[in-house]
């Protein structure tokens, strides 16, 4: 008698980091490497399209995939989450990265993202911060320049428990890390909850891989020390991801 192997099941697809709404034509590849090239030094580059229409771009060793036209039938799924009325919709992806790299290619995908938006005087959706960007939101950085509040938010959210408040990095997933998470009682000042969250982000950034549940790291900026906790996963903006929980105690 033969076993008969269940066929694995597809993973689900990942999205993109940024979606660009505009209206009219989308911008031409030609027009955007010139934007990139003037903005970046370039040379930015590109292969024939894709199955799809998607776009493998690169500038150097960094990858990016850009679909300046979604397919209506795809643009229809994102319709509850977008607050816009754009009729046309781009999409820039990030290629897989060593852990060594990733940091750079989010920075191919968010200039991109920022070229679209500038070209078409449209507006950009990070999906993973869910956070909209118009033209004049975006920071004119140089090429070699790295910010971690340009890429990762700190968020106030619901909390199940009413005594307690929740608060939140969204965009470290962008680099492979589980998000931030800090849950504190109800009353005490935000700031520096938000502070602290920032600086552990960039504290983790740095360090380039997730800390392991009771382990700890020092913030000199701020004289704290903050430690792993817990983990677990939630969904604070509908897709499920991984989050760390951090507490604090000064040094």
């Amino acid at each position: 008698m033969k076993i008969r192997k269940k066929s694995p099941k597809p993973a689900p697809a990942k999205p993109p980091l940024y979606l660009v709404g505009y209206r009219g034509a989308p911008p031409s590849l030609d027009d955007l490497k010139i934007w990139y090239d003037l903005q970046y030094g370039g040379p930015l580059t590109y292969l024939g399209h894709e199955a799809g229409g998607r776009v493998s771009v690169n500038h150097g060793p960094w990858q990016s995939y850009l679909l300046t036209s979604i397919p209506q039938s795809d643009a229809a799924q994102w319709q509850p989450v977008l607050s816009w009325d754009h009729q046309q919709l781009g999409a820039v992806s990030p290629a897989t990265a060593a852990p060594s790299s990733i940091a750079d290619t989010v920075l191919v995908a968010a200039r991109l993202a920022r070229g679209l938006t500038l070209l078409t005087q449209g507006t950009a959706f990070d999906v993973l911060c869910h956070e909209y960007l118009n033209p004049s939101d975006w920071h004119d950085r140089p090429l070699n320049a790295f910010f971690p509040r340009d890429h990762v938010t700190v968020q106030q959210s619901d909390s199940a428990d009413e005594s307690s408040e929740w608060f939140h990095t969204l965009g470290l997933s962008k680099f492979g890390l589980d998000e931030l998470e800090v849950i504190q009682p109800r009353g005490l000042p935000d700031t520096e909850t938000i502070a602290l969250l920032k600086a552990a982000t960039d504290r983790v950034l740095r360090a380039g891989q997730n800390q392991k549940v009771g382990s700890a790291l020092d913030l000199p900026a701020l004289a704290h020390t903050i430690r792993f906790i817990k983990h677990r996963t939630a969904a604070p903006t509908g897709r499920m991801m991984a989050f760390r929980q951090i507490t604090t105690s000064t040094f």
